[in-house]
């Protein structure tokens, strides 16, 4: 390794050739990057500083002979010696133009820095980038005309220095002479001796630099010889990377990997962690060969970008991708990449891909509506795939639902019809969603909600006319509370704003009022001659019943449930499990509320005789006695931090549940005494 302070100038001067090989992240910087870099150059040009430090850039000698060119593989820094390529190239144009000013010269700067005079072809170019990049600065470099509606942050950070050096907060004499007090320190590697893969990952160990997928790339692509490097990059990797849109590829592919290790590990890797589970995993993985995994990702990426873009070739997958994004339903991303792939394998055909993601979107739905919290659906979707029986596919996902009980239950259809009557269904970000789905169900000519808004029919000013008084009742004040924002008064229109706060004979007669509308929603309402509690609670009860068909409950025959429901042992207990008094029990909705908040990592389950929470492992357990809790938290009792002196040593002592210490819950005021016991619990575990 040889490390040697430079400037920018001197960097680039001389014969030699950057290059940035495949396995590198496209140019990335954003123009709040440039900014700051604009803002460094300009404070220190006017405050008459001698130098800044931008970074380091790490190479890889490829060819250093003096009879030839030198030619360097980039393997860190490429982002900041692209920008500064694009600040030379922005100067040198800007120059040209007012080639009056005789302060600095464009033609030193385009045959020192931005190119190799004495070269042909490619080697003619300072700096090389990796696939449209590369086109792009070339064309740049050699002012070719590109594309007006081509997203390139090239294009776009180029612009932006040409702006500034434009607006002369500095003469094009202080801009050149501040480019070249830039400092960098140029790490050269010998590929022989040195190792560019660890050097790479101390340079970055702090994953803010690079993205998750940035790392993963590289950590694939850098081990390979350099034709593996092409054909793999080629063939397999860039179409898998142009699968992701531009604009969010870095943040979409971050995401996809975590998915993918998820749905392969049955476990959620941290967000900051994805890179080293990757690699974990690539250690035992079933391939033989990194190409065999690459094409593994390039296959779960299609079915991943087709759910996230919603896009396809089937109309019905597309329909339900839609909803999947309508619910914000990324946590199932895990075991629909699972089903999508046996899909493909002929293990099921596409009418039950479509149940299957049909029932994930009712389960999610359902359980929106009623309120359960969604903390635990990232584990349920995590491991669901490990549930499945290929001999006995759809029922046994079925069953799985069915058999889930406290908060991971499917409601049912009378738990669902009780919440979706009286739910605030106006104040709900789905509302759309709902509205629309009741509408489209089984329409062959479905409407585009976008062009109607919502509807109060009962109106919701606090002001009620006389007239809406009477219709109401003597109780108006109830009922419009009550049902004002229920899906038994909402409905849509064209017509909102000329609506306003009419009596319901007027909305009913006036142009374009409900007898003149042809939506479905509106059939039991052009029906009805006054609108009151009765008349909402049964226009509630009848799109009810029309939703239990949209989100349905799975069936499945009880012969089979049972044998499902024996195999699974968990099922044999639940919250009725244990004897709990009036005191215990409010004890432990209190505690186990503050347990389950700690993270949507932790699991509850219900064992014969004690409540355990775990991540991987149990961290506490609770044990319900006469009138407290008994709590057992799963660490050594020298590991424990007891302020307030609450904690036994148990150790080798017979007790139910895990670890070696005990403490008890008797009265709720000491709730956060005893969390703070089971915090330290959950935080050595996590």
């Amino acid at each position: 390794m040889d490390a040697r302070k430079a400037n920018i100038y001197k960097f680039l001067s001389g014969d030699k050739q950057y290059i940035i090989p495949v396995y590198q992240r496209i140019y990335s910087w954003e123009i709040e990057e440039c900014k700051r870099l604009w803002f460094d150059i300009v404070d220190m040009q006017k405050k008459n500083k001698n130098g800044h430090f931008v970074g380091s850039i790490v190479s890889i000698t490829e060819n250093d002979s003096p009879s030839d060119m030198s030619k360097f593989t980039i393997i860190d820094g490429q982002q900041r010696i692209t920008t500064l390529m694009l600040l030379l190239l922005a100067l040198r144009d800007y120059a040209f133009i007012h080639r009056e000013e005789k302060s600095i010269n464009w033609k030193k700067i385009n045959n020192s820095f931005l190119k190799n005079p004495d070269e042909d072809d490619d080697s003619q170019y300072k700096l090389l980038l990796t696939e449209t990049d590369k086109d792009i600065l070339i064309s740049l470099i050699e002012k070719r005309p590109i594309d007006e509606n081509l997203n390139s942050r090239l294009i776009s950070n180029y612009n932006y220095f040409f702006s500034n050096i434009k607006n002369m907060d500095l003469s094009l004499q202080d801009i050149y002479e501040a480019i070249g007090k830039l400092q960098i320190v140029n790490i050269n590697l010998d590929r022989t001796s040195d190792e560019p893969q660890v050097i790479f990952e101390s340079l970055n160990s702090t994953g803010k630099e690079l993205s998750e997928s940035d790392l993963i790339r590289n950590f694939v692509l850098m081990g390979l010889d350099n034709k593996q490097q092409k054909d793999i990059y080629k063939n397999i990797w860039r179409p898998m990377e142009q699968l992701f849109r531009y604009e969010k590829q870095t943040l979409l592919m971050d995401r996809f990997f975590r998915d993918y290790l998820t749905m392969k590990l049955s476990r959620i890797p941290k967000l900051d962690k994805i890179y080293e589970e990757f690699k974990m995993y690539t250690n035992n993985c079933e391939f033989s060969t990194l190409e065999d995994l690459c094409k593994d990702l390039y296959m779960y990426a299609r079915y991943y970008t087709n759910m996230i873009f919603e896009q396809g070739t089937n109309k019905n997958l597309i329909n339900l991708y839609k909803e999947i994004k309508y619910l914000k339903m990324e946590v199932a991303f895990p075991f629909l990449l699972k089903i999508h792939y046996d899909f493909e394998r002929n293990l099921i055909n596409e009418d039950e891909l479509v149940s299957i993601i049909k029932l994930c979107i009712s389960y999610v739905f359902r359980r929106n509506i009623c309120d359960i919290p969604t903390n635990s659906l990232n584990k349920t979707f995590a491991t669901l795939k490990n549930e499945i029986n290929v001999d006995d596919y759809i029922n046994s996902i079925k069953a799985f639902f069915i058999l889930k009980d406290d908060y991971k239950i499917f409601p049912n259809d009378e738990k669902f019809s009780s919440a979706l009557k009286v739910k605030d269904i106006y104040h709900m970000r789905i509302r759309n969603y709902i509205l629309s789905s009741l509408e489209n169900f089984n329409n062959k000519a479905p409407i585009n909600i976008e062009n109607y808004t919502i509807e109060h029919i009962m109106p919701q000013t606090k002001n009620l006319s006389n007239v809406w008084k009477k219709e109401l009742g003597k109780n108006y004040e109830t009922v419009q509370k009550k049902y004002l924002h229920t899906i038994g008064n909402l409905t849509l229109t064209a017509y909102n704003s000329e609506m306003s706060n009419k009596s319901f004979s007027e909305k009913m007669e006036m142009n374009g009022g409900f007898k003149e509308s042809a939506l479905r929603l509106n059939s039991y309402v052009v029906k009805q001659n006054e609108w009151n509690e009765k008349i909402i609670k049964e226009r509630a009860s009848i799109l009810v019943e029309k939703a239990l068909l949209i989100w349905k409950y799975p069936i499945i025959e009880r012969n089979i449930l049972v044998k499902y429901k024996n195999d699974d042992k968990q099922q044999m207990y639940g919250i009725d499990s244990y004897d709990f008094n009036k005191t215990t029990k409010m004890l432990f909705d209190k505690l186990n509320m503050r347990i389950m908040n700690l993270s949507s990592e932790v699991r509850r389950e219900f064992k014969k005789l004690y409540i355990a929470y775990k991540l991987d492992t149990n961290f506490a357990d609770i044990v319900v006695q006469k009138n407290r809790l008994r709590i057992s938290v799963n660490m050594k009792f020298n590991e424990v931090i007891d302020e307030y002196n609450i904690c036994k040593d148990v150790t080798n002592l017979g007790r139910w549940g895990n670890g070696d210490v005990e403490l008890f819950l008797e009265d709720i005021c000491d709730v956060d005494k005893v969390m703070d016991i089971i915090r330290q619990s959950f935080n050595k575990q996590l």
